[in-house]
């Protein structure tokens, strides 16, 4: 009789555990044993665990990354605009220049003879050579010329609150704020600028509520130039740039009506974004603040009916509350006082009939 006895390999280990489901992925997480005597492991950056969906069970994923929001990109500004105080020269340089030029014509004409005899006499100069108008007369008449035209060109009126950009060329040179007589290079073009504080108020602009609800409102604000440079060379019209800030701001922000109690929260949420716009292109803006807040005209009839509408119904539950206080009052204090002895069909009576008569004295008073 013979066994047969049959034996397993060696070299083949432990038979792996059957899947429990047979459409499951599953991910392999490694482990690092703190008590393993091994050298530390090679760090391998790992993407986060997602479980994929399962074949056929219809499960969705359990984790997903969320993709951040991108930043609104911010507007740079072009390094050369940034305002810098330009080279003038007080104005009694002009005055000067301009006079020793107008001097030089004087003693050029006198010297080729070209000035009449009335002149000389009164200026009690003595009698010329009479040299001509030869070359170097006409260099000295040029000479003499230029300067004056250089003195007198120059000369320019600084006022308060107001400033002169320079630029030569299609380049900016600088900002004048000095006030008073100075001199200007007259090669520069100059342009003037206000940098007083100031306020605009605006149109009726589109505007909306935290519902949606269509409106329109009028704006009041405060601000001004600060950096003369940036307002006038970096965008077309500083002034149409504000006004488009003004409108993106009230676009994004809800205001409400008169009453509400949010005209602040607007305010100071409007002055905050309008503010953050302007800024990169030198206007400093203080304040932006709702003035007046009314519905547009397509749906002004519908919600002015609306509102009367809600206006009744709170009136009425107003009169209603009182009139069944007073009721309440009343029925209270006849029983509580033993004046009459009601059961439950008289108590019931009885609320009906003051109800009707405060009702309708209540009608009757509004009337």
């Amino acid at each position: 009789m013979s066994t047969t006895t049959s034996h397993t390999p060696e070299s083949e280990g432990p038979s792996r555990p059957a899947r429990l489901i047979q459409n499951e992925s599953t991910t392999e997480i490694p482990v690092h044993l703190l008590f393993r005597d091994e050298p530390d492991p090679v760090s391998v950056p790992l993407r986060p665990a997602v479980v994929g969906r399962r074949q056929g069970t219809g499960e969705q994923p359990r984790f997903r990354r969320p993709v951040p929001a991108k930043p609104s990109p911010v507007p740079k500004v072009d390094p050369a605009l940034v305002e810098r105080p330009a080279r003038v020269l007080p104005g009694s340089a002009g005055v000067l220049a301009g006079a020793c030029g107008m001097a030089g014509c004087l003693a050029t004409s006198w010297w080729a003879g070209a000035l009449p005899p009335l002149v000389v006499e009164a200026l009690g100069l003595p009698s010329s050579a009479a040299a001509g108008l030869g070359p170097v007369q006409w260099a000295a008449y040029a000479g003499a010329g230029a300067l004056g035209l250089f003195g007198f060109g120059g000369l320019a009126r600084g006022r308060t609150g107001r400033a002169w950009v320079l630029g030569l060329f299609g380049r900016y040179r600088g900002t004048v704020r000095r006030t008073g007589l100075m001199w200007v290079n007259p090669m520069l073009l100059r342009r003037r600028i206000d940098v007083r504080l100031r306020h605009w108020r605006s149109e009726p602009m589109p505007a909306a509520d935290a519902s949606g609800v269509a409106l329109r409102a009028v704006v009041l604000v405060v601000w001004r130039v600060r950096d003369t440079a940036r307002a006038m060379l970096g965008i077309e019209d500083h002034e149409t740039y504000l006004r488009a800030c003004v409108e993106v701001a009230l676009a994004r922000v809800p205001v409400e009506l008169p009453g509400s109690g949010r005209g602040a929260t607007a305010g100071e949420a409007l002055t905050r974004l309008v503010a953050a716009d302007a800024a990169p292109v030198g206007i400093e803006v203080f304040s932006v603040h709702p003035l007046r807040v009314e519905y547009a005209p397509e749906v002004a009839a519908a919600m002015h009916r609306r509102r009367i509408a809600a206006l009744d119904a709170q009136h009425r539950a107003s009169v209603l509350t009182s009139v069944v206080d007073s009721v309440e009052d009343t029925v209270t204090r006849l029983t509580m006082r033993g004046l009459v002895e009601l059961d439950d069909y008289e108590r019931k009576a009885l609320v009906k009939d003051l109800t009707v008569a405060f009702c309708a004295g209540r009608g009757d008073a509004s009337a």
